[in-house]
């Protein structure tokens, strides 16, 4: 008989179809985890404009809007949010720059969400990603290698993703972290996103 392998590195894997829309709503308390840390390391938030190129149905928008004086928001799909639907990596004309754009990219097209990230924003970029997105030779050759993030932001609790939906239940094995990118930063650094959720989660996130 053979046995089913059910190791959490296994069962951890979210394998999508290659047209797939990676329909994955991020909690808004993971984002505001990570505007807080932004603050916390001096960044003035409420002075700069972000673009969130991957919005969805705005559950990444709206805790942005929290923080950031303008905030820009589209995706590839309608998801009836009310968002200008464009294809980030080929829109019909370039993006203009913002300061900031954060997002949770597509897994497959990941990189390239980065890649153009960095090119259209003059302060720096984010992306919520699984933590083995970090693994890999040919990622690490790349883009890593070529273009390394200022900050590596592990979330120290699982951030839990429903596929197509938002809800505070449910757990998973999967590990999620933020990595950051900044213009003339200094050498990668690894942070720890302490217990958060309880703090910076609201009733309202789930209406």
């Amino acid at each position: 008989m053979v046995m089913q392998n059910r190791s959490s590195a296994v069962m951890q894997q979210r394998v999508e179809p290659h047209d797939s829309l990676d329909d994955f709503p991020t909690p808004p308390w993971a984002t505001r985890a990570l505007c807080e840390f932004l603050l916390s390391e001096g960044f003035d938030l409420a002075e700069e404009s972000c673009r969130e190129p991957a919005a969805n149905r705005g559950h990444m928008v709206k805790p942005l809007r929290e923080y950031f004086g303008a905030v820009e928001a589209a995706d590839v799909h309608d998801y009836g949010a009310g968002f200008r639907v464009e294809d980030y990596l080929f829109p019909g004309s370039d993006a203009f720059p913002v300061g900031w754009t954060i997002t949770n990219p597509p897994f497959r097209l990941a990189e390239q969400f980065i890649e153009r990230a960095i090119a259209t924003s003059y302060v720096g970029c984010a992306v919520i990603v699984r933590a083995a997105f970090l693994e890999g030779q040919g990622r690490f050759e790349r883009l890593f290698s070529k273009t390394p993030p200022a900050y590596v932001l592990q979330f120290t609790e699982r951030v839990v993703m429903h596929k197509g939906r938002l809800a505070p239940d449910g757990s998973t094995a999967t590990a999620y972290a933020w990595i950051i990118w900044l213009h003339d930063a200094n050498p990668t650094q690894l942070r720890w996103i302490a217990p958060c959720r309880k703090r910076l989660e609201r009733a309202e996130d789930y209406a």
